[in-house]
């Protein structure tokens, strides 16, 4: 599994959230989601920035470079 797949999902756990709820709050698809926290596409700039912002982390934290 990618690196941010995983952080993803933890990250979306972490503040009880359901992936409809989360797409309603970020402006993401929720099969956008789905197929990010299942690593089944690639993760576009916008949607790090978006993502990061929202959990208030950095990008290498959602990539999976830094802890």
């Amino acid at each position: 599994m990618r690196n941010f797949s995983k952080r993803l999902k933890e990250l979306r756990e972490e503040q009880e959230l359901t992936l409809n709820q989360l797409s309603k709050k970020v402006g993401i698809s929720r099969p956008t989601l789905y197929r990010l926290e299942k690593a089944q596409t690639d993760i576009k700039g916008e949607q790090i920035l978006i993502l990061s912002d929202f959990y208030k982390v950095s990008a290498g934290y959602i990539l999976g470079s830094e802890d």
